[in-house]
């Protein structure tokens, strides 16, 4: 059922496109009601406007608080046409059918963001706004309602194509767009006064997220899926996507790993490169250079690099760009790019490379939401950090200098990766990671045999867990992990400590002559 567009009220904060779209509606002879500073720009514009206090004939008031909420407006817009009884009402309180509501809402996200005091967030919760949306949304079997500038043109097409009217499937599409943009808003400002009283976890959790784009499919080619963005934090989110192919729901997930984990290693404390493979580190590095760091972590297992996702904590230079293109990568994300870095990545047309501008820090405010059967889950972000005094030494022998800088790096590094995670590290490099199994002996294992398999590929004597540090995710329950660790060569342990057997693990690392620190904090990754 085609509506023809003959009223129109327009109230709207972001002006973009707005006299573009007063125009032709002016120009199609639709009479246009308008407020404040919609009014001014319009009418500045030359285009023919009539202020909704001269509708109503009631004034606006309490600095703009009431303006619209007034029956010639939403009699207008909730009034069904085909039904005698509406438009017997309509005929005797003087209230003329609005056809077309162009509405967007107080910044109220954007002045929460900027650090506002309570009183102008509280002044940009806008009441009226949604209230007209609502109403022509629900309406929309005869009201087309439009919430998002970017709308305009659809809009101003579907009307030069139905002589000034908009079709039945249009104003559904926006109807559901417009009560999406409602519940987003009220989840903004339902979360703003949850976090203003200091609830973390209140009574109704509200979510809301903006679709950036609908993907080929998700984990698995029989799976939809979409990205959607919170507008919460920059990050993976908000990169910019410089070339290469669209990214995939795995590309996605696995570049978000690689991000939060490179974000754990601040530029300040020396270049850093993490390649990812399935969401779990394969080899990750500091040195004196990117390209360095870039080959370092590159050894630890070259097997698994292979259509990895590769982060830095710098920007890429064409000395790591060659190195990085010399192996099939699937993402490679960054702060920034030198333009001959860019050069050199263009030349892998499939190779995605996104760019952040910056790093995001552990935040221990954000939250991490998980669905599961009927319900979520939600908890803060794991923002753990360990410094040396932290540290508590258990066993006999103390850690040397070299040991307690390893044994740091190597637990930020076993925080992003899957438990039960094992990591050796040496000088600075992970030597060997074990991730995701259900024995801790059994990750200990595999990393080694991964270290093995590393030295073998590069023509070494010895894997380079001979005089390495591991670290633990979690405690070791019983001794077998530890001594499959000193088995591999390791020197020095870090793990949370807390487990029963604690008295039993100690003795055996001091039997081996092995160092051991406990950190008081676990990093569990499911």
């Amino acid at each position: 059922m085609a509506t023809t567009i003959k009223r129109a009220l327009v109230s709207v904060s972001d002006k973009t496109g707005l006299v573009e779209f007063g125009r032709f509606l002016d120009d199609c002879g639709v009479e246009i009601l308008s407020t404040g500073g919609s009014a001014k720009v319009l009418a500045e514009a030359g285009v023919r406007v009539r202020e909704v206090a001269d509708y109503t004939g009631f004034p606006e008031m309490m600095d703009g608080r009431i303006k619209t909420l007034h029956p010639r407006v939403h009699g207008g817009l909730l009034a069904l046409r085909d039904n005698d009884t509406h438009r017997a009402a309509m005929a005797a309180h003087d209230i003329g059918a609005i056809d077309l509501v162009a509405v967007n809402l107080y910044p109220f996200e954007e002045t929460v963001a900027a650090g506002a005091e309570d009183s102008a967030c509280i002044e940009n919760i806008d009441i009226g706004g949604p209230a007209m949306i609502r109403s022509a949304a629900k309406n929309h079997a005869f009201v087309t309602v439009i919430v998002d500038p970017a709308d305009y043109q659809a809009v101003a097409d579907e009307m030069k194509a139905n002589h000034g009217a908009t079709t039945l499937a249009t104003r559904r599409r926006l109807a559901a767009r417009a009560f999406g943009r409602t519940a987003q808003y009220d989840t903004a400002i339902s979360r703003w006064f949850a976090a203003h009283e200091g609830e973390k976890f209140p009574q109704i959790f509200g979510l809301s997220a903006s679709l950036r784009q609908t993907l080929r499919y998700g984990e698995n080619p029989h799976q939809d899926a979409a990205f959607y963005t919170t507008g919460e934090e920059a990050g993976l989110a908000t990169a910019r996507q410089m070339q290469g192919k669209a990214l995939s729901y795995n590309n996605i997930n696995d570049a978000d790993a690689a991000f939060s984990l490179i974000g754990d290693l601040p530029p300040s404390e020396g270049p850093a490169v993490a390649i990812i493979k399935h969401a779990n580190a394969c080899g990750v590095a500091r040195a004196e250079s990117l390209c360095e760091a870039y080959k370092k972590a590159l050894a630890c297992d070259p097997l698994s690099a292979f259509g990895g996702i590769v982060a830095l904590n710098g920007e890429i230079g064409e000395d790591v760009a060659r190195e990085i293109t010399a192996l099939f990568t699937e993402v490679v994300i960054a702060p920034a790019a030198s333009a001959s870095a860019l050069a050199v990545l263009g030349r892998k047309k499939n190779l995605r490379l996104l760019l952040t501008g910056a790093l995001t820090a552990p935040d221990a405010g954000r939250q991490v939401v998980r669905s599961v059967t009927g319900g979520l889950l939600v908890q803060s972000a794991d923002a753990g950090q360990l410094r040396r005094e932290d540290l508590k030494v258990v066993s006999r022998r103390r850690p040397d200098e070299r040991e307690t800088d390893d044994m740091l790096f190597a637990f930020t590094v076993a925080k992003h990766v899957k438990s039960n995670a094992i990591v050796y590290v040496r000088n600075g490099a992970t030597v060997g990671i074990g991730a995701g199994q259900m024995s801790r002996v059994d990750s200990a294992r595999i990393a080694a045999l991964k270290a093995e398999d590393a030295a073998r590929a590069a023509g070494m004597d010895k894997p380079l867990t001979k005089g390495s540090v591991v670290a633990s995710d979690a405690f070791f329950p019983f001794a077998d992990g530890l001594l499959a660790a000193a088995s591999a060569g390791a020197t020095a342990v870090i793990q949370p400590g807390g487990s029963m057997r604690d008295d039993e693990v100690i003795a055996a690392a001091d039997e081996a002559g092995l160092a051991m620190v406990f950190t008081g904090m676990r990093h569990f990754r499911h």
